[in-house]
């Protein structure tokens, strides 16, 4: 049975997986930085100074008016559609940069296969049995 497990767990496809699955982790925190560090900063600067990240509707009378997000979830019961916008944001950001990876990936994979094979040079006795084989085709017959 560990043979059996040992021949899985080291099968490409498995490690692959796993390979895929950290990269992707990491390329997660990445674009989670860019939205809340880059592009709702300055989303917020085009519209006034708007920030999403502390935009909710308190559903309990304990929530303060004016708290910061993370504060009124401590005090009560909270929507944070703000939090929200900024996930959808961060959503499309990764599902836009997948997108464009697959499209150059199938546009490569379209050039190589459309590539003409080389034609590798025949050597010279190999021609030289083709002309005679030609010559050979175009005698008459006695």
């Amino acid at each position: 049975m560990l043979e059996e497990f040992k021949k899985f767990a080291l099968r490409g496809n498995v490690v692959d997986l796993a390979v895929g699955v950290i990269i992707g982790a990491a390329f997660g925190a990445i674009v989670t930085s860019a939205v809340q560090d880059v592009f709702m900063p300055m989303i917020g600067a085009i519209t006034g100074g708007l920030d999403f990240s502390n935009y909710y509707l308190p559903l309990s009378s304990k929530v303060q008016a004016g708290a910061a997000y993370a504060e009124a979830k401590k005090q009560g019961a909270v929507i944070g559609y703000g939090q929200f916008i900024t996930v959808a944001i961060n959503f499309m950001i990764v599902a836009f940069v997948l997108f464009l990876v697959i499209r150059a990936m199938n546009k490569l994979q379209t050039k190589e296969e459309a590539k003409p094979e080389a034609i590798a040079e025949v050597p010279a006795d190999v021609k030289i049995l083709g002309e005679i084989r030609d010559l050979l085709a175009t005698r008459p017959k006695v």
